[in-house]
């Protein structure tokens, strides 16, 4: 989504990407087959490219500032990816900037854990401070029984750990902003996520919140973006409290982001372009919303399916006015993974809902 935006304003494009057939082989100027932590592959890319970025956070942040150091042009800065990716030190700079986010502790072994449950008496959150996606890298703690149990799935022996008191939510919203390198930033309206097994399965605009919680969230995202000096898109990830309103970071994405594909319907300029404005020196363009709302739902990889992948229900679902359906091009399905999402746009939010209702796309394997 972002290449095709970049080519649609004029620019070609490099990536790197260690799968023959991912789903940018076919729209790219060049494809480096390479993996995300392979020297030769950071070094190639950087002779053919004049800026780089990055969608996606699980990468050498060494390589990129080996390449940073020679003075390569890199958006967002290599400083804001080092400290994101771990999920401590990202806490700890938000804490740093008086930005409110949930009680955490870095854990060196089991027993700290157990005498923070115990002082605390509430459920938490074990997790990994880097690699986590989806769910991925994070353990519940109910009770002390799952103290042990946690550390062990962790691997708490060889990988560095944090705990995070349990927000009792009554809302997950998100909110994207881009951020140019002159301080300009542009704010998209916020978005309410509901996720179905720690995967974002449905996103919508506008979010059902106050007036007064959607100013703090407005200016909690500008100020996370000056905390870590951002350049290009970022998702900002919060909780709202229950019974206080209380408003509190749960994560920061330095990049486009999952819960922001709906702006590429329902917003005069996508975060994909503003992206690449913001990383090319271009003025940004307006995150005003041009339809009253719309949804946003993720087609995911049911139980089971695992195999080459094929669609069903885009037919049906274009018989609809106002669905966009957007395919990936992943040639494997699996239970779990996003293949695709599609958006609703309409005036109000209760007329996207009765279109939701009717869709059911899918991504299933081959018969």
């Amino acid at each position: 989504m972002l290449i095709l935006e970049a080519k649609r304003l004029g620019f070609e494009v490099a990536v790197l990407d260690p799968a023959k057939d991912c789903p940018c082989h076919s729209i790219a100027d060049i494809h480096i087959v390479k993996g995300f932590k392979d020297e030769s592959g950071f070094s190639e890319l950087a002779k053919v490219s004049q800026v780089i970025t990055y969608e996606f956070e699980h990468i050498s942040a060494e390589l990129l500032s080996m390449l940073e150091d020679k003075g390569h042009k890199i958006f967002p800065s290599v400083a804001s990816l080092r400290t994101i990716q771990d999920k401590l030190w990202q806490k700890t700079a938000l804490l740093g900037k008086n930005i409110a986010v949930p009680n955490f502790l870095a854990v060196e072994n089991a027993k700290d854990i157990e005498n923070y449950f115990n002082k605390k008496g509430t459920p938490l959150f074990l997790k990994s401070r880097r690699g986590g996606y989806d769910g991925k890298g994070n353990f519940f703690i109910k009770s002390a029984s799952d103290i042990a149990l946690g550390y062990e799935k962790l691997n708490g022996n060889e990988n560095e750990l944090m705990i995070e008191d349990a927000v009792n939510y009554e809302r997950e919203v998100s909110v994207i902003a881009t951020r140019a390198e002159n301080g300009e930033c542009e704010v998209y309206p916020i978005a309410d996520n509901i996720h179905k097994d720690s995967i974002l399965d449905t996103t919508f605009i506008p979010a059902n919140i106050s007036k007064s919680t959607e100013k703090k969230v407005m200016e909690i995202a500008k100020s996370v973006l000056e905390c870590f000096n951002g350049v290009g898109t970022f998702c900002v990830e919060l909780f709202i409290e229950k019974g206080t309103k209380r408003v509190l970071v749960n994560e920061v994405a330095p990049r486009v982001h999952n819960t922001g594909h709906y702006t590429i319907e329902a917003c005069r300029t996508n975060q994909f372009e503003n992206h690449i404005r913001a990383i090319t020196g271009l003025g940004l363009g307006s995150a005003e919303m041009v339809v009253g709302a719309s949804i946003m739902k993720n087609v995911i990889g049911g139980k089971g399916e695992n195999g080459k992948a094929v669609f069903e229900g885009i037919e049906d679902a274009y018989k609809i006015k106002n669905v966009n359906a957007h395919i990936y091009g992943k040639t494997e399905v699996k239970e779990g993974r996003k293949m695709g999402h599609f958006t609703i746009t309409a005036k109000t939010l209760s007329e996207c809902v009765k279109i939701l209702d009717k869709i059911n796309i899918k991504a299933v394997k081959a018969k």
